[in-house]
């Protein structure tokens, strides 16, 4: 019994995919019905009817090589009945060609006329079509040698059929590029003036060099599949395009390259070499004497500003004297390039807007840069000062727009930016001619107060380095804890501060000693208690 089950569903199963099977069979024979009933109806239509046709000869072809793929990917056994199918899909497809060939043909009669741009798109569009026609059929051969059919006659039929299709493409490529860089140049020339007409122009020469590139490449791909050479097509794909591909980067292709860019290098050099030498000289020497004039500039400049009843600060003279000169040689650099052809108006243009993107990107330089100019505007300090600013004591060494160099007073380098220089308080130690020292020296509460009052004077006076005018203050201040303190407040010019201050304070202390007046000191009397 259950033998005759299992035979049963065997056979149901056999019966399923035979119905299957047929199915599949019915579908495909109606697509190709279809298609071939459209293909038919195609010679008769025109304007928009024609359009609608492709559209539906171009959606049943697709269902019906879809269903093919699927039939193949379940394995090749039991599926002969696709060999009929398959040779009048590769019929079906030659006919297709020779639609597009009719089409292409009528669309040349039109390249003489006003429409002859228009001609030339729509013939490239046309190419993209067969580009689909050529892959399916590669498509259909494979599937009917996998089938056991023999088509090596077709492969070598398709292969010189690829290899002039190649040699066309390759010369139509070559002539819209050509095209493309002259009207290129025309709407150069023409600047702010250039037409309507030549706009469009551009922009077609543009698309069909984009669907014509298109074209070659898919068949460089099949001419590959081939086995056969592309690599004279890789190397004019590379020469419009530029994108460097695995399949480009072989030594057929770039030594092909390597000869034709070095054939073109020696025919440009011997064509309009000595122009280029000359232009070449013309700007190395306008370089030259923009170089020499900025340093007369420089020279002029520096000294008018440091002979200018305005009194420029050192910064500002420093400021003045290298932007003149940087600026001149701006301008000379700008003519030279001129020489060499290039066009200021975008070159300027181009700068304007990097400036405003590195103005973003720059932030913190520019907030830099602001406070250098105030800086330089209202002269807070100037190179040699000694200055307290941004938490660091030291004489300014030099200035930049963005930074400032300071010297500490043991030696150190630092340099500080501009915005937290003036972001802070700044004292300049050494802006006025005059400084005050303020010193305090106590003596004992046992001492006499006059006669240690007389030696703090007579050091002072004595000094060389105080100033007469104005003169020292030498004055009991406070009556301290464990002392009486006088203040002693000459007054030195700034470089001299340190030395008076130290000569001083060595000079009291000998003194006092030599006198016998007592310098005191905090003093504690310490008492212990016993418990008894």
């Amino acid at each position: 019994m259950k033998r005759i089950l299992s035979s049963l569903l065997l056979l149901g199963l056999s019966l399923g995919a035979l119905a299957d099977a047929a199915d599949s069979q019915q579908q495909l024979q109606i697509l190709q019905s279809g298609i071939e009933t459209e293909l038919q109806e195609l010679k008769q239509a025109k304007g928009e009817l024609l359009a609608i046709g492709e559209y539906r000869i171009s959606t049943k072809t697709q269902a019906l090589f879809a269903q093919l793929a699927r039939e193949m990917e379940q394995g090749a056994e039991e599926k002969s009945w696709l060999l009929p199918l398959i040779r009048q899909q590769l019929v079906l497809a030659k006919r297709s060609q020779d639609y597009l060939d009719s089409q292409i043909k009528q669309l040349g009669q039109n390249l003489g006329k006003e429409q002859g741009a228009q001609a030339l798109l729509a013939m490239a569009r046309r190419e993209s079509q067969r580009d689909e026609l050529l892959q399916r059929e590669w498509q259909l051969l494979g599937w009917g040698k996998q089938l056991g059919m023999d088509t090596s006659s077709q492969v070598a039929e398709l292969g010189q059929r690829l290899s002039d299709r190649g040699d066309r493409l390759d010369s139509l490529l070559k002539y819209t590029q050509e095209a493309l860089q002259q009207a290129t140049v025309e709407a150069r020339a023409a600047g702010k003036d250039v037409s309507a007409e030549q706009t469009a122009r551009l922009a077609e020469l543009r698309q069909r060099l984009a669907e014509n590139s298109a074209s070659l490449n898919a068949t460089v791909a099949l001419i590959d599949e081939l086995g056969m050479d592309s690599a004279e097509l890789k190397k004019t794909l590379f020469s419009v395009s530029g994108d460097i591909t695995q399949d480009v980067l072989n030594l057929d292709v770039a030594s092909g390259l390597a000869r034709q860019w070095f054939g073109n290098a020696e025919s440009q050099l011997l064509e309009n070499g000595p122009r280029l030498m000359f232009k070449l000289f013309i700007f190395v020497l306008i370089l030259a004497i923009a170089s020499l004039a900025g340093k007369l500039v420089k020279q002029a400049v520096r000294r008018t500003v440091s002979n200018s009843k305005l009194n420029f600060s050192r910064l500002l003279q420093d400021f003045f004297t290298s932007l003149s000169s940087k600026a001149v040689f701006t301008l000379g650099l700008l003519i030279a390039l001129s020489q060499l052809g290039f066009e200021l108006g975008p070159l300027l243009a181009g700068f304007g807007i990097a400036g405003v993107i590195i103005g973003f990107a720059l932030q913190d330089t520019l907030s830099n840069f602001a406070s250098g100019m105030m800086i330089l505007i209202y002269r807070p300090y100037d190179v040699g000062d000694l200055i307290t600013a941004a938490g660091v004591t030291g004489r300014v060494s030099h200035m930049s727009l963005v930074s400032t160099t300071v010297k500490t007073l043991d030696n150190q380098r630092l340099i500080i930016p501009n915005n937290k220089i003036w972001g802070d308080t700044i004292n300049n130690i050494t802006a006025e001619q005059h400084r005050r020292i303020d010193m305090t020296f106590g003596i004992s509460y046992s001492d006499n107060i006059e006669h240690a009052e007389t030696i703090l004077s007579d050091i002072v006076q004595h000094h060389p380095k105080v100033l007469d005018t104005p003169g020292p203050t030498v004055r009991l201040h406070l009556l301290g804890e464990s002392s009486v303190d006088f203040v002693v407040r000459p007054w030195v010019k700034p470089d001299d501060y340190w030395e008076v201050y130290w000569d001083i304070t060595k000079a009291v202390k000998m003194r006092f000693d030599a006198e016998g007046i007592t310098i005191p000191f905090p003093q504690r009397d310490v008492h212990f208690y016993r418990n008894k």
